[in-house]
């Protein structure tokens, strides 16, 4: 973005934790009701960014780790007098040449702006100088490993999604809402709103894109054409190398530009969802424009804009949301929300339960219609893969205990515990069938959010970092107003009626 902008570098991860959490409190906290549900949701909120932190760090030192690894085998050969080819990998997200290493002082050419060398400590330490791998080892060993570090982080993010799951959980039982706007005006909000989703896209837009590390079933359940498209690194340390080999001319330009563009128009969709539930059902553009921003706000979205499993799935259920008064329209969006990733489709029980006086049928048939859609178009890949594809798509297999990540990782909880969470996540999603009994918007906003917290905690694939998926509904719950007459019975359209007229 640079030559966007004159200088402009990506803040680091940390600055945006530090500089996002002062200005949520400036501009949320309410200073004259310091006990107030408002404060401590703001609090909840912000309890998510230390385990981002940490799970980040962790992954940053297991990089370097390997790029030390890999320069040592490489030093190893060269010792051995074998030709060593020059390859690209990537310290501290920049590309880098590693080249054949002859013995004595490390080299002192000067590189382009874009390099970095290798002898530059791959931890970003403040201006320590390395002299090569063995230094480096010879530093003193870290208190924490990459492993341990990221393994806490994930501890601590799902700690931080349980406190907001019950928070949901007891939403409904929570009657007086008072109107807490923000301490901005809709002028100043617009700005910072409009500001941030400019410079959060352009770093969408010029990242590099980085070829899937892995894919099928090892990823988890997931739409194969989805995952068809590079991944988009939107923070420093991650821009990726160029993609190995030579691909084709179609994939090497036109598959990361679309990813590009869905990934743009998945955030739009979102950002313009939440404030089109505050404008159309909350009655109130403010809190629609305030939870907008405070979404962009977060550290997780500086982080994760550029990933499409996590931002499209999103897009699609926020819409569905924005669309509750017309099922079928909803129904279908949900259903391209559970064909991308099939975690959605857990929330049937309780939009089924919402719709089930009036609007099931049309729901029904949008998710029925949208799923097989979404199925068809997995002929593209071929009648032999469209088998493997289907069973990749909703997720039919035995639940995995191998290739695990997050806290059901190598280094976590045995997998075998896995098992009861994921019982005890099936039984929460049926249970909202019965309550809360007479279910509104605000519980369908609730209890989506819950449903989809709850799914992290068994989740085999970096559970805890999928918040999109959630965020969004939680956000528009802390800050909804009352409302108990926003029933289908009254706000879904009864065109049997209008038939007989």
């Amino acid at each position: 973005m640079s030559h966007l902008l004159l200088y402009y570098q990506r803040p680091e991860p940390a600055t945006w934790v530090f500089l996002s959490s002062f200005l949520l409190l400036g501009i949320y906290f309410v200073f004259h009701r310091f006990f107030s549900i408002r404060n401590l949701d703001i609090v909840l909120l912000l309890l998510l960014a230390p385990g981002l932190m940490m799970v980040y760090e962790g992954r940053r030192m297991n990089m370097a780790n390997r790029v030390s690894i890999e320069a040592g085998r490489l030093a190893s050969r060269n010792a051995a007098s074998e030709p060593l080819p020059v390859r690209p990998t990537v310290v501290e997200g920049r590309l880098v040449m590693l080249q054949t290493m002859q013995p004595g002082p490390p080299p002192q050419d000067n590189l382009s702006n874009n390099a970095l060398p290798l002898q530059q400590n791959v931890l970003g330490g403040a201006g320590a100088e390395v002299g090569g791998v063995a230094d480096y080892q010879a530093s003193a060993e870290p208190r924490w490993t990459g492993e341990s570090l990221e393994f806490y982080g994930f501890a601590a993010l799902l700690l931080a999604c349980a406190l907001l799951l019950i928070r949901m959980c007891i939403d409904p039982a929570l009657v007086r809402r008072p109107l807490l706007v923000p301490n901005l005006t809709i002028g100043g909000l617009s700005f910072i709103g409009i500001s941030l989703f400019m410079f959060l896209m352009a770093n969408v837009i010029t990242s590099s894109p980085k070829e899937q590390e892995v894919r099928g079933p090892q990823l988890g359940p997931g739409y194969a054409l989805l995952n068809m498209l590079p991944q988009l690194p939107t923070t420093p340390e991650q821009q990726a190398r160029e993609w190995p080999g030579e691909p084709p001319d179609s994939e090497k330009h036109f598959l990361p530009n679309l990813a590009r563009l869905l990934a743009v128009i998945s955030n739009l969709a979102i950002v313009l969802g939440i404030v089109g539930v505050g404008y159309w059902h909350f009655d109130n553009v403010k809190t629609g424009i305030g939870c907008a921003v405070m979404y962009l706000l977060l550290p997780y979205s500086a982080q994760m804009t550029g990933n499409l499993e996590h931002i499209m799935p999103a897009a699609f259920m926020v819409l569905a949301l924005l669309a509750y008064r017309q099922p079928l329209i909803a129904g279908c969006l949900i259903g391209f929300a559970a064909g991308l990733v099939y975690y959605p489709l857990f929330l049937l029980p309780l939009w089924i339960s919402f719709y089930w006086k009036r609007g099931l049928p049309r729901l029904l048939t949008g998710i029925f219609a949208s799923l097989v859609l979404m199925a068809s178009l997995l002929f593209l890949h071929g009648w032999e893969a469209f088998g493997d594809h289907l069973r990749w798509m909703f997720g039919l297999w035995s639940p995995r205990m191998e290739g695990l990540e997050g806290i059901w990782g190598p280094n976590g909880f045995q997998p075998e515990f896995r098992l009861p969470v994921l019982v005890a996540f099936i039984l929460l999603s049926v249970s909202f069938v019965f309550w809360p009994s007479r279910k509104n918007l605000g519980s369908l906003m609730c209890g989506t959010a819950a449903v989809m917290l709850a799914s992290q905690f068994w989740h085999g694939n970096g559970g805890g970092l999928f918040m999109a998926w959630f965020l969004p509904f939680a956000l528009l719950t802390i800050f909804r107003p009352n409302l108990d007459d926003r029933i289908a019975t009254e706000v879904v359209s009864n065109r049997a009626k209008k038939l007989e007229t």
